[in-house]
């Protein structure tokens, strides 16, 4: 389970990547939410002792227990759709005590450690219509209880984590090609046919989200209202911003026109308050996060630990992506957290201990003869 490293293989610039863009998110929340700044900062605390731990298991190891993880992940979802917690219509929540669970924030994690392992098992078979026919089923179960939830934003960075992971893994590049030529116009047309009115494939509530993305004047009182204030509250801070929990009258967060400032909507908040090089920061270390997760990536000493860092380096950088994206008004409303930095200890301490196991496959990287 455990092997001697070497203190200079630890990526310390990782870890300090990562507590100071988590730190940044304890502030922006306590300006948000002073009530659950404390909270937040508790799980960065226990996220940041969780990761350290787990950097030091052998992830080779832990990856035999794969298709425990695979039950573990498939058990919490259905738990949830059995006996969840129901906020804002969507039935997503565990509650254990007085503790508030969102399995499908770990579905990511664990999904990624599973096919890890199940990749590199059948390594020389991948690129055969048997494996990718059960890879494709075994991303489809957990794909499809996450979107009944309904949460159609998680499902989607299940999919694109899916599809990194694989990539990883060495499918062919015929493939991916193939894939993408069949894939691209369908899109296209699933999101035209979902657009019309009587249809099935969205709830009304996710149609009319895309709807104000494109039309956001008709819709600038209801569904498009977050986004055009939070573009708002981005575009006033200007080049320094307004300061660290301020009490300006013009500030858009201090008069309650930002919704869900402390989860979806933090970057805007951050944007006010330190302004474009606030923004820059944030943005800098998500890109620094993910580049050096491909770096370790690139040197893993097999296929399992370059699917880890990859894949963790890839949901960083695609939902922080997505997140600012709609807060900056360039991307349809879709509901996820800023890596680090969003309120919810779910998705921090998932975060952490994903990173927990890149910081072990950085320990274990292949040494230069």
């Amino acid at each position: 389970m455990f092997k001697n490293y070497r203190i200079r293989d630890y990526d310390f610039k990782l870890i300090l990547m990562i507590l100071a863009l988590a730190s940044i998110g304890v502030m922006a929340i306590g300006s948000a939410q002073k009530s659950l700044q404390t909270r937040q900062l508790a799980g960065v605390v226990a996220g940041a002792v969780a990761m350290i731990i787990i950097s030091f298991f052998n992830y080779s190891w832990i990856l035999k227990l794969y298709w425990l993880m695979y039950a573990a992940n498939i058990g919490l979802l259905g738990l949830v759709m059995l006996n969840g917690y129901d906020a804002g219509g969507a039935q997503r929540w565990l509650e254990i005590g007085s503790l508030r669970f969102q399995p499908s924030e770990t579905a990511k994690i664990l999904l990624i450690l599973f096919f890890a392992q199940f990749i590199m098992k059948y390594r020389e078979k991948l690129n055969t219509v048997r494996i990718i026919t059960i890879s494709v089923v075994l991303v489809l179960i957990p794909w499809i209880m996450i979107k009944e939830q309904p949460d159609l934003s998680t499902s989607i960075v299940l999919i694109v984590v899916f599809c990194i992971v694989m990539f990883a893994g060495g499918i062919s590049w015929k493939l991916v090609i193939g894939v993408l030529a069949v894939a691209i116009p369908a899109v296209a047309i699933v999101i035209s046919i979902a657009l019309q009115p009587d249809n099935k494939i969205l709830t009304e509530y996710q149609r009319g989200r895309i709807l104000s993305f494109v039309n956001p004047q008709e819709y600038a009182t209801t569904l498009a209202y977050q986004q055009l204030n939070s573009v708002t509250a981005i575009a006033s801070g200007q080049l320094d911003g307004k300061g660290y929990n301020n009490n300006e009258i013009t500030s858009v967060k201090n008069g309650n026109f930002l919704s869900e400032a402390e989860t979806d909507f933090i970057f805007a908040v951050i944007g006010e308050e330190f302004g474009f090089k606030g923004c820059i920061v944030v943005i800098v270390l998500l890109m620094g996060i993910s580049l050096e997760c491909v770096s370790i990536s690139r040197r893993a000493k097999d296929t399992a630990g370059t699917i880890i860092a990859a894949g963790m380096g890839g949901l960083v950088a695609f939902q922080g992506f997505v997140n600012i994206g709609v807060a900056t008004f360039i991307l349809p409303n879709t509901g996820l957290p800023l890596p680090f930095v969003s309120y919810g200890l779910t998705s921090v301490m998932s975060l952490f201990m994903g990173m927990g196991f890149v910081l072990n496959v950085r320990l274990q990287v292949k040494r230069a003869k």
